[in-house]
């Protein structure tokens, strides 16, 4: 086997792709205008331009990047993830989810609660945007009433989203988490729970504190309609995933489950049901391709020494286990203030991430759970993050930045359980 030198060099198509997606971001104020998949094209061309192997030669390496089983993998765990969505959104069970929350919890809980019902549908969903978008019109008319913090909503809104979003099982940062390190998501999960848990459990405390002062007012009341049968999906994907039954095996029985509920209430047809499998297929394009195209530019990159360039300067600042966890920490961190996506954020530093895990022989799961707490940690504090601008652009400038991220205790709390937990907890010699 040829050995690779450590080339500085060969990182400049990586730099592109960032420095690409970034600057279009901030010259047009939105990060999610220029499609990420064309950004890394840019890319892979400088690497055509660059790197001196021959045009085949550089069409193969690029071919094997992209056809990588991790990659393909990740790719196939999207398109199903997508599908259940859809389909479930289409039955009316993400509204279910949330009518039910608010059908039962007393306004002196409507701080905590808020923060449950976002947890509870993010890890339903997998998606932290589309569980804001769901709930965000309803806090912001929470916080409209006598008496209501709407930082405090707003924040619990925001970490609940992103409780999900790190541990739901279809969360596409679960996905690329756990494909790039090799690892089961219920194992995953589990040693992200434990991290997880006590961050949750201390923010409800404070959530309920937090809300003790707020007079309950039963002269109005609503009355929220919804069939609780319409959560069974959801629990099928999540008690099938937590004791480890295989994640296709698991999206699959979830989407035909979701389907059977949809033709039973006449939500939709048969063929309305493939076509919304299809949606939800084509929904995912964008990850899809982005993977797809990711994996084929860090391909060239490594062959040429940009990952073994920074491997070296890492291993140079890495002097045990725990430290070798922080470096990752940082590594997926910083990709993710550059860019301000953490599924991207996660793709790009994934192969690194486990080459460090296997250098210093760290678990698997737990160094899945801390790229992918870190990347969520990131997002959810970024003032151009997808999450906080679409709260703030809700809030119509009644709510500033420091009151949203303020009130954001689960982020905060999530951060130094993390570090506690790298901090103290016994290595496992792998």
């Amino acid at each position: 086997m040829t050995k690779i030198t450590p080339s500085f060099k060969a990182l400049v198509p990586f730099f592109v792709f960032i420095i690409t997606f970034l600057s279009v971001g901030t010259i047009q104020n939105d990060f999610y205008a220029l499609p990420a998949p064309i950004a890394v094209i840019a890319g892979i061309i400088v690497a055509f331009v660059m790197f001196k192997q021959s045009i085949n030669s550089k069409i193969d390496i690029l071919l094997e990047g992209c056809g990588d089983s991790k990659i393909l993998t990740m790719c196939l765990i999207y398109l199903l993830a997508g599908a259940f969505a859809t389909v479930t959104n289409a039955t009316g069970s993400v509204d279910t989810i949330v009518h039910l929350g608010l059908d039962l919890i007393n306004i002196q809980y409507i701080y905590v609660g808020v923060f449950v019902i976002a947890a509870f549908l993010s890890v339903s969903t997998g998606t932290s945007v589309g569980s804001i978008v769901a709930l965000i019109p309803i806090v912001i008319g929470f916080g409209e009433a006598a008496d209501f913090s709407l930082g405090i909503l707003c924040g619990a809104l925001l970490g609940g989203a992103m409780f999900g979003d790190n541990l739901s099982v279809i969360s596409d940062t679960t996905i690329a988490a756990t494909q790039s390190l090799g690892v089961n998501m219920s194992d995953k999960f589990k040693a992200n729970i434990k991290i997880a848990a006590p961050a949750a459990l201390a923010t409800i405390g404070i959530l309920i504190y937090q809300g003790l002062h707020l007079e309950t007012d039963t002269s109005e009341t609503v009355t929220y309609t919804y069939s609780i049968l319409k959560i069974v999906p959801y629990l099928i994907v999540i008690t099938l995933s937590v004791i480890g039954i295989n994640v296709f095996a698991t999206l699959v029985l979830g989407v035909i489950s979701a389907g059977l509920l949809g033709l039973f209430y006449g939500d939709f047809s048969v063929i309305e049901f493939t076509q919304l499998a299809y949606t939800g297929f084509t929904s995912m394009t964008e990850i899809f391709l982005l993977s797809l195209l990711t994996g084929g530019l860090a391909a060239l990159v490594a062959y040429n020494g940009g990952i073994e360039f920074i491997l070296t300067k890492i291993k140079t600042l890495i002097k045990n286990k725990k430290s070798a966890q922080l470096g990752v920490a940082a590594l997926v961190s910083s990709i993710n203030m550059a860019i301000a996506n953490n599924t991207v954020s996660i793709i790009i530093s994934g192969s690194i991430a486990k080459s460090i895990n296997d250098e210093y022989g760290l678990e698997n799961k737990r160094t899945a759970s801390i790229l992918d707490i870190f990347a969520c940690i990131t997002q959810g504090l970024l003032p151009y993050g997808a999450q906080v601008l679409m709260i703030l652009s809700f809030a119509k400038g009644n709510l500033s930045y420091f009151d949203l991220v303020g009130n954001a205790w689960y982020l905060v709390l999530l951060l130094v359980s993390t570090i506690l937990f790298i901090a103290f907890k016994k290595e496992v010699q792998v």
